[in-house]
């Protein structure tokens, strides 16, 4: 993903905030998934459920402000993804498995819930609520980065590869780094991220960039027909600041939403990948709570 310096420098600050807050963990509990993982969350608030999913090199921590921010109006569930903090990790990895975890929270959760993905997590969000049917209410999503332009799978397939290739040799940090350097960090940005003690907890995830990239899909294209089943409502963002060096987030948006019917489309104004928490919690109030 292309991204100038500018938003990248954000999205690192936003990174190092979120990984620096929450930090007492004394109150998350754990639901056991299908095949036995031991998935760990965060409860929140009182209300209808919401589900929140992070994107690559992120945990339930990142999504603090936002949990804090819904839990006036709704139950929020903020969770590691498997192989993440508190989150055990069953090999094989598979997709179907990341979908399993998000059952087994809406089970415990009574039933039903509502899910808000970003970036991957939109990705994972979309194929929980295409396999899990009407457990799954309303979804939203912000920024799934799949790119279908010139050249781009390609692209892909070699950045996969080479993060494979360093993930097997267990070189974590350069697993991040490259990563870091393909979605466009400028050089700065890393140099200060790296001595940051926020560092080695990225390097503890290295491994699930992987995970994120199966979910993303093979080729990065957006996979409409299995998205297609999806007959609950769905709000589809992207942010306005992303269209000059991002514009693949807006024509995925735009293909996402005509592949699903019941689909709202939204640019949220004056906001970049890294969306400022405080400006999405309204927006997913009113959509939760009956707005379209």
């Amino acid at each position: 993903m292309r991204i100038v310096a500018t938003i990248l420098m954000s999205a690192v600050i936003g990174a190092i905030v979120g990984c620096a807050s929450n930090t007492k963990e004394d109150d998350m509990q754990k639901v056991t998934s299908k095949d036995g993982t031991a998935i760990a969350f965060k409860k929140s608030g009182n209300g209808p459920v919401v589900i929140l999913i992070c994107g690559a090199l992120a945990s339930h921590k990142d999504h603090g402000k936002l949990a804090e921010l819904l839990s006036d109006h709704f139950t929020v569930f903020s969770y590691d993804r498997r192989g993440r903090g508190g989150s055990e990790d069953t090999k094989p990895y598979a997709v179907a498995r990341e979908i399993d975890d998000i059952e087994a929270l809406i089970d415990h959760a009574g039933g039903s819930a509502f899910l808000y993905g970003i970036s991957s997590g939109a990705c994972l969000a979309l194929e929980a609520a295409a396999t899990l049917g009407d457990k799954v209410t309303k979804l939203a999503i912000y920024e799934a980065p799949y790119d279908e332009g010139v050249g781009e799978k390609e692209r892909w397939k070699a950045y996969a590869d080479t993060l494979q290739e360093y993930v097997a040799s267990s070189r974590n940090g350069d697993a991040v780094e490259y990563h870091l350097k393909f979605v466009g960090i400028p050089d700065v940005a890393l140099v200060a991220l790296k001595a940051s003690p926020q560092w080695a907890e990225m390097k503890s995830l290295a491994h699930t960039l992987l995970y994120d990239v199966a979910i993303v899909g093979d080729d990065r294209s957006v996979p409409a027909g299995r998205i297609g089943k999806i007959k609950v409502p769905i709000l589809v963002m992207d942010g306005e600041k992303s269209l000059e060096k991002m514009p693949f987030m807006r024509t995925s948006a735009e293909k996402i939403g005509s592949a699903i019917p019941q689909s709202k489309r939204r640019t949220v104004e004056g906001q970049d990948h890294q969306v400022d928490e405080k400006v999405m919690a309204p927006i997913l109030t009113d959509f939760f709570s009956g707005g379209r």
